[in-house]
């Protein structure tokens, strides 16, 4: 039938019918061939449940899995970290006679680099160069203050052996003669001892203050709309305008895990720099790894190729030797350790499985792997969702790719500025302000006038939420950053 009621003819109906009564016509009268913009056929057909096309947003989840949280009090944490046990120097001359200068700097503009010379005379040294020339000596003078080391060789005259820059020497001992007394060291003379004091590396970082609002005002919340939805905090029903502020929220503490990974340190001064606006930034761990850690570009373990992977191991056995690592990997990496793991397997080719499984053509063949074993470490492997989510780091491709990241699995031993003493703390967590009366670890408040709050005369209701942290990256030299080229 034909429903073309005229003005005055409309009369509300008591239930939700479709009657020619109570038909509201919209822009009537505005053509020929016009349209209605409220109601086609009487109503539109609405999917009241909303569609979850990207699934499960969040990227959050990283530092749960790898890390802790700690309370702080202060505007900064300290730490100091050991320093190597025995006595090594790189990037030493030789002059190709019977000396090898020590390259001392013990007022450099970056305390991480000061080098002193505490070789003693009648130490015994191994020296190096990157040509694979090797002599072995044993020190007969010291000189502090320049670095220069007088040796003897064992099996040479003169250390013209070795190259005259480049070279690497370690002390392996020591070597005194019968009734001998350990000389002290004198201004005077360069003919004695030196006692080497322990001595520890100090790092710091800076929480920062990360905010965050939803705003809706009183008028709209009068409006009710309902969306069934399926947030990704577990919860699932009915949802009206604080679905918005639901995803406020979410979104918010994604940026508590995204800003301590992506952080930076404004180390730049001048016009237009974040220092000169008065930001200082955080250190993330992205850019702990790179300072401190070790970088691998261009990873290519697939297909059995495990040159790659093994020269990381080797770099691995120069630092600490965390037996248990996680391997955090975008798509593209975790499948080439797939790869690489399936190409080690002789079985794999001949169509059997992996492991331990019975060879039954019904099985279902599991074509990952989760963790794997080389050399003297263990490996757990996952998924990074940041990684790979397209809003983020996913599909990126260049020398900006970040492919995984590999974490050591426990704790470190680290000396607490506060307490005095050495302590244990994971190799990466969170540090957050707080003290007896104010947690700054997430805080929630609502103020205006609607939707319950009654703080100010402001006719709309604001959702504020508030964390200031930093994250703490202890014995980074036991990371790897794997990055694309």
């Amino acid at each position: 039938m034909s429903i073309t009621p005229t003005f005055g003819s409309l009369k509300p109906s008591q239930k939700q019918e479709i009657l020619d009564s109570n038909y509201l016509k919209f822009n009537d009268g505005a053509g020929a061939g016009d349209t209605d913009t409220f109601a086609q056929q009487y109503l539109p057909e609405i999917y009241e449940q909303e569609v979850e096309r990207y699934g499960n947003r969040t990227l959050s989840g990283f530092l749960r899995m790898v890390g802790a949280e700690m309370p702080m009090s202060s505007d900064q944490v300290i730490w100091s970290e050991q320093n190597r046990l025995h006595i090594s120097y790189e990037a030493c001359t030789n002059d190709q006679v019977n000396t090898i200068t020590i390259p001392v700097d013990v007022a450099p503009a970056d305390p991480k680099d000061y080098v002193a010379n505490v070789v003693s005379v009648g130490s015994t040294i191994v020296a190096l160069d990157a040509a694979g020339a090797e002599l072995k000596a044993v020190v007969t003078g010291s000189d502090l203050a320049t670095g220069a080391l007088t040796v003897a060789p064992y099996n040479a005259t003169t250390t013209a052996a070795l190259a005259t820059t480049g070279v690497k020497i370690f002390v392996f001992g020591s070597e005194y003669g019968k009734g001998s007394q350990t000389p002290n060291y004198s201004a005077a003379n360069t003919d004695g001892y030196v006692s080497v004091d322990p001595s520890f590396t100090q790092f710091s970082n800076s929480p920062i203050i990360i905010r965050n609002k939803y705003v809706v005002n009183g008028s709209d919340m009068a409006q009710i709309g309902w969306v069934e939805v399926a947030t990704e905090d577990g919860t699932s029903g009915y949802l009206w305008y604080l679905k918005a502020e639901s995803e406020t929220r979410l979104r918010f503490e994604d940026y508590l895990e995204m800003s301590v990974v992506e952080g930076e340190k404004a180390g730049v001064a001048g016009a237009g720099s974040a220092a000169a606006a008065g930001y200082k930034g955080t250190q993330g761990l992205f850019a702990a790894i790179e300072e401190r850690g070790n970088v691998n570009v261009g990873f290519t373990a697939a297909g059995g190729g495990l040159v790659d992977f093994d020269n990381i191991l080797k770099n691995l056995d120069t630092q600490g030797a965390i037996e248990e690592n996680m391997l955090f990997c975008q798509r593209e990496t975790s499948l080439d350790f797939d790869d690489m793991l399936a190409g080690l397997s002789s079985g794999a080719q001949g169509g059997t499985a992996y492991g331990l499984f019975e060879n039954s053509e019904e099985m279902a063949l599991n074509l990952g792997f989760s963790g794997f074993r080389r050399g003297s470490y263990d490996f757990y492997k996952t998924d990074w969702k940041y990684l790979n989510d397209a809003s983020t780091r996913g599909g990126m491709t260049g020398p900006s790719s970040i492919e995984g990241v590999l974490v050591p699995a426990g704790t470190s031993t680290v000396y607490d500025q506060v307490l005095g003493t050495n302590i244990r703390r994971p190799f990466l967590h969170v540090r957050y302000r707080a003290s007896q009366a104010n947690d700054r670890r997430m805080k929630q408040w609502v103020t205006g006038s609607a939707g319950g709050a009654a703080t100010s005369d402001l006719d709309a209701m604001e959702v504020n939420f508030l964390s200031e942290r930093c994250l703490c990256v202890q014995g980074a030299n036991n990371f790897v950053l794997f990055k694309g080229v």
